[in-house]
């Protein structure tokens, strides 16, 4: 299964969801698709579409995927990686009225050159990122609590 996140923006993201829909009309998605559209209207006949759900649903989606594809929030990125879970990311773009601005670019590009998702930059390339992910190993996601905890209590101590 593939789950798709669009986050809960207040601006729409079809963008993403037409570059989907194509590749399951051209048969390079065979799996079944779930997406969390939040805001963006979207009607397929082939994605099974909810705009928003409970973070236990949610949740459930992200574990149970083969494959995570979203927009370039932290917060999904971050939930794909803590399950390790391959994840395709793709950034909502000012220039569509998708975001305020493209900080979204610089979040993907950073995961993506870290080796932790694959970004999806030109939408016309999906069909070759579902490829990759089939053998795509992504970095494992390491948590920084223990160091982020120590640098804040020698800050205490020392101050």
């Amino acid at each position: 299964m593939i789950f798709v996140t669009l986050g809960t923006q207040d601006k729409g993201f079809p963008r993403l969801l037409e570059a989907i829909e194509k590749q399951i009309q051209n048969g390079n998605i065979k799996e079944k698709v779930i997406v969390q559209a939040g805001l963006t209207e979207y009607e397929s006949k082939n994605m099974e579409i909810y705009k928003l759900m409970p973070m236990q649903q949610f949740d459930k989606y992200v574990k149970e995927c083969d494959l995570l594809i979203t927009h370039a929030g932290v917060g999904s990125i971050m939930s794909g990686l803590k399950n390790n879970k391959k994840v395709i990311a793709a950034a909502r773009l000012k220039e569509y009225g998708e975001h305020n601005n493209n900080h979204q670019v610089q979040i993907a590009t950073e995961f993506s050159n870290l080796g932790y998702i694959l970004y999806l930059e030109d939408f016309d390339k999906l069909g070759e990122l579902l490829k990759k992910s089939k053998t795509f190993k992504p970095r494992k996601y390491e948590n920084n609590n223990k160091n982020f905890v120590k640098i804040i209590e020698n800050f205490i101590d020392n101050n």
